[in-house]
């Protein structure tokens, strides 16, 4: 009971009954606030009914808006919402439904927007918050808003959007075109970047092929080249090659630098070189000084000769040094030839003197002159050389049996004095053993010659002098001595040390205690030095006989090295690569260098054997060089001639090519000659693919400016729809216009390009073609009064009357074929054939206007048909069909025959009307 009363005294909108409750809610004042809370309710009960009869009282779109928001959308509410959205329902102001639109998040709800609101701000609005293409392209093709279709089609910009726009979008053809171009647009640019990457993908491989190659002359050039062509590129190298061009080009700057280095290295050597032969003059200088020396003294003491024999042995060990690292040039090896020549002439003299000095020292103190004349002159002395002292006082001897002796002692005294001089000069510079060796002498003369013509009290000075720096030398040279002795001794006890570096220090112990001289001469210290250093050479005695083994092993090497190198010069190849004569020599001097040392005695003619070698190797190296640089002269004449030949910039690159590929075929010209030769065959090059660039830009520019002026023409002719048949000349300024522009470049762009200009043409020609048959149909219609005038006659005629002629007004004037038909039809009228031929005839005009119109014919007009379109090819064969023409002379004999009864005409002429109907529709533009 209590249940019953709540219901009896319930509200109307709580009722069970969902008409009740829809009642209820139509009742309701959606302006109160307590009954808009109803109707919001409502608007969620769970009958539809209910739901739109309360949601038809909301008005308030915020309102319907929050109430989706916290109790979730039904249909009813999507479809009042936009309603109110749209503008079919409400009052709403724009602004604000375009502000509830732009938070709108319900793609459905705003595609139907975009399609149905009132207002194009609205539509575009919606559109603005779709991000679906298949949404943008179905608003691009059914919204009923241009501008809202053009933005929907400009936010589509994938291919197959873009494809399905042409296809579908029928109803705007701005749509479709731009489409069209935008798609064309992206393949040109997908081609265009396909290209640029297929180009940086060749260049990566040219530039990887060029790092793993050798390093030739244009090397750097390309390098330099191929870098350039890579930073020109447009187009955006991914990480990959990014990764490989970075490989690629570290590998070319690595060849680069160590060609560099490599350069370098030889720059150093070539100075090495100089140093070398400067160091080998100072040699052969410092022994023709000595020699010159010799033969402008006095005398020659025994000091003399053991003096020129350790420079001699010095220089000789250090010019075999240079010789081994270094070639000698020929004019300085034969000053070293003519100063060893001249030093083994004096040591002769000198050894011939010795053997006979005993006899010679007897004959002078018997007084046998003749005895001691012989033996002067068995000695052999030359006469440029000064005499020693024995063989000056055999000289004296001689003399004095032969000149005066007043002249004899003017000539000793000169010289004496001469001497004392000389003897003074040394004193003052510190040359010990000259002064020691000159005074020794001058005491000897003072001995001989008067003493009151003599300056004996100089000569004492002088002495003291002497004594005086013999004094201070062994006062420094004792302390050395004591300090040689020690060490000698410290070193003979090392057992820690390897016996190369006990044989080095040992020499260099031996060469301090020589250069001591006399300085401080001590017997026993000398006895404990020699004793000590015999201890040491009894300990390196194996270690010496392994390296005399080495040695010899080395002079072997030495030998089949010079073997090896003989036999390639005494047959050398007149096509010999310069580069590898060189390195042939730089392989032998780094063997000869590594079988070093060599015995002693052999050292000196091994290494002039390997000297006169290599110069002989270097002679063919640099005449090879010089043959390779006449060559490559011949090779920068041929390029001059290239770059001012006739060929095209193409032509001349590739000429260029093979030039290049011949100059590093032939290898290097001498050092001096290459770099010249290379700048001036490298500008030449330089300037023929510069030239074959700037034709290629212009070739580039000129295409560009193809492309561009066929896009205008065909955009213009794209435009353009001519409106009458007399504007076929447009259409042939058009095609001509397109012919100069042939040939166009290939590409994608290109045939694309050509494909759209056909289809264009292909359209007008057919729009213009229709035109003329519209034109000759209007035409018609202009004579069709004269044909109701000759049917009239007609049905008059066949009715029984006397036939009469329909005479032509004047207006409007009729063409020739026009004027024969009607005078056809007149006479057919007076001679009236037969009614079958008649229908035939006329059946036979309405099925040739149904073919020219495209129209269908009727089954049972099948054999008529077959024979009208046999006839038409039988008229069109061997030319070009008009079908104008044929349009012209099927009206012509559509006027000419008859006469037609009314029945017949009735039956034929809706059928006539629809197919001349048919060919006055143009196409759409």
């Amino acid at each position: 009971m209590p249940g019953l009363l709540r219901r009896l005294f319930a509200p109307r909108w709580r009722h069970p009954d969902p008409d009740i409750r829809r009642q209820a809610s139509l009742r309701l004042d959606p302006e109160r606030d307590d009954q808009r809370q109803v109707l919001e309710c409502l608007a969620v009960d769970e009958d539809s009914g209910v739901r739109r009869a309360a949601l038809e009282r909301l008005d308030d779109p915020d309102r319907l808006m929050a109430l989706h928001a916290e109790q979730g959308a039904s249909e009813e509410w999507r479809e009042r919402l936009l309603m109110l959205l749209t503008g079919r329902a409400g009052h709403q102001d724009l602004g604000r439904r375009i502000a509830l639109t732009e938070t709108l998040d319900d793609p459905a709800m705003l595609e139907r927007l975009a399609l149905e609101g009132d207002n194009q701000q609205l539509r575009l609005a919606a559109l603005a918050r779709l991000d679906s293409e298949e949404a943008l392209i179905r608003q691009a093709c059914e919204n009923g808003i241009a501008a809202v279709r053009h933005a929907a089609a400009e936010r589509i910009t994938s291919v197959a959007g873009l494809t399905r726009l042409i296809n579908e979008a029928r109803r705007d053809r701005h749509v479709m075109r731009r489409a069209r171009e935008r798609l064309n647009q992206l393949r040109a640019d997908a081609a265009s970047l396909a290209a640029a990457r297929e180009h940086r993908q060749a260049l990566l491989e040219k530039l990887e092929a060029h790092a793993a190659s050798a390093w030739e002359p244009l090397y750097a050039g390309r390098f330099r080249h191929l870098v350039r062509e890579w930073t020109q590129l447009e187009d955006t190298p991914d990480a990959e090659q990014e990764r490989r061009y970075q490989d690629a080009s570290l590998r070319c700057r690595k060849v680069i630098s160590d060609h560099d280095a490599h350069e370098h290295a030889q720059d150093a050597a070539e100075r090495q070189r100089e140093d070398a032969d400067q160091a080998r003059e100072s040699l052969v200088e410092a022994l023709e000084e000595s020699l010159d020396a010799l033969r402008h003294g006095d005398r020659l003491a025994d000091q003399d000769i053991a003096s020129l024999r350790s420079q001699k042995q010095l220089m000789a060990s250090r010019w075999q040094a240079l010789s081994e690292k270094h070639l000698t040039d020929d004019a300085l090896r034969q000053r070293y030839d003519a100063a060893l020549a001249s030093y083994d002439r004096i040591v002769q003299a000198r050894v011939r003197l010795d053997e006979r000095a005993d006899d010679i020292q007897q004959a002078l103190t018997d007084g046998d002159d003749e005895r001691l004349a012989a033996l002067v002159d068995a000695c052999g002395w030359p006469d440029e050389l000064p005499p020693s002292p024995l063989l000056q006082r055999a000289h004296d001897q001689l003399e004095r049996q032969e000149t005066p002796a007043d002249d004899n002692l003017e000539a000793r005294l000169a010289r004496f004095h001469d001497d004392l001089e000389r003897l003074e000069r040394l004193l003052e510079s510190g040359a010990f053993k000259g002064a020691s060796r000159l005074h020794q002498r001058l005491r000897q003369q003072a001995d001989e010659l008067p003493g009151k013509r003599i300056d004996a009290g100089r000569l004492k000075r002088l002495g003291a002098r002497l004594a005086e720096l013999r004094d201070w030398r062994g006062f420094v040279a004792g302390p050395k001595r004591d300090q040689l002795c020690q060490e000698i001794a410290a070193l003979a006890d090392d057992r820690t040390l390897s016996d190369a570096e006990l044989d080095r220090r040992h020499r260099r112990l031996v060469k301090e205690w020589k250069d001591l001289g006399d300085a401080a001469a001590n017997r026993e210290q000398a006895r404990h030095f020699r004793a000590v250093s015999d201890r040491i050479h009894e300990r390196l005695k194996s270690w010496r006989e392994q390296q005399q083994t080495q040695r010899q092993r080395n002079l072997e090497a030495r030998e089949a090295l010079c073997e090896q190198l003989e036999t390639l010069l005494d047959q050398p190849s007149n096509q010999a690569d310069p580069d590898a004569l060189r390195e042939i020599r730089d392989r032998a001097r780094q063997q000869w260098r590594r079988h070093s040392p060599v015995p002693r005695d052999q050292a000196e003619p091994i290494g002039r054997r390997f000297g006169r070698i290599r110069h002989a190797l270097q002679a063919l190296i640099e005449r090879r060089a010089n043959e390779v640089a006449e060559a490559k002269r011949q090779l920068i004449d041929e390029a001059r001639q290239l770059r001012e030949s006739g060929q095209t910039a193409v032509q001349r690159a590739e000429s260029a090519k093979a030039l290049q590929k011949r100059w590093r075929a032939l290898g290097r010209a001498p050092r001096h000659e290459e770099k010249a030769l290379w700048h001036d065959f490298r500008h030449i090059c330089d300037e023929i693919f510069a030239s074959r660039d700037a034709a290629r830009q212009q070739h580039d520019k000129s295409n560009k400016a193809k492309l561009e002026a066929m896009q205008a023409l065909i955009e213009r002719l794209d435009a353009w729809h001519p409106n009458a048949s007399d504007d076929t000349s447009q259409l042939d300024d058009a095609i001509n216009e397109a012919l100069a522009l042939e040939p166009l470049p290939h590409g994608r762009r290109s045939e694309g390009m050509r494909k759209r200009w056909s289809g264009i043409i292909r359209a007008r020609r057919e729009r213009l073609a229709r035109l003329a048959l519209a034109e000759v149909v209007h035409r018609w219609h202009r004579v069709r009064p004269l044909l109701d005038a000759h049917l009239r006659a007609d049905a008059a005629s066949l009715g029984g009357e006397t036939p009469q002629d329909v005479q032509h007004a004047g207006e409007p004037a009729l063409s020739n074929d026009l004027e024969c038909a009607h005078k056809r039809r007149n006479e057919a009228r007076h001679f009236p054939p037969d009614q079958a031929d008649v229908e035939e005839r006329l059946a036979r005009v309405r099925i040739h206007l149904a073919l020219l119109a495209g129209g269908q014919v009727a089954q049972r007009d099948d054999p008529l048909r077959l024979a009208i379109q046999v006839e038409r090819l039988n008229d069109n064969l061997g030319q070009e069909a008009s079908r104008v023409e044929e349009l012209r002379s099927v009206l012509c004999e559509l006027l000419a025959t008859g006469p037609i009864p009314p029945a017949l005409w009735e039956r034929e002429v809706g059928e006539l009307d629809r197919s001349l109907e048919s060919l006055t529709q143009l196409p759409p533009p």
